[in-house]
């Protein structure tokens, strides 16, 4: 089952004030999934339950430093595909 990100931040809320195993109880929800949102919320903060695509930004890290590192990764898989075609081109003029 789905939660939306409102109900789940107000769980978290709610099991902090009256304990994770009250809370679970109250809202008909498994206690480890509470325990799971708890963690996540403590991990992420204001990016935990993003849902929808959004990523969360490494630590550390800007969004332009992870959108280089992205495009990066992206040149450097072309470039082993073209490396990868360029030797089975060579190899078939060899013939």
């Amino acid at each position: 089952m789905q939660y939306e990100k409102n109900f789940k931040e107000e769980a978290v809320k709610l099991a902090d004030e009256i304990g994770a195993k009250k809370a679970a109880e109250d809202l008909g929800v498994s206690y480890y999934t509470i325990l799971d949102w708890r963690k996540a919320k403590r991990e992420a903060g204001e990016y935990a339950f993003v849902g929808s695509g959004r990523r969360r930004p490494t630590p550390g890290k800007t969004s332009k430093e992870q959108e280089l590192e992205k495009e990066n990764r992206e040149l450097r898989r072309a470039n082993e595909i073209l490396k990868d075609a360029l030797g089975f081109f060579a190899q078939d003029r060899k013939k």
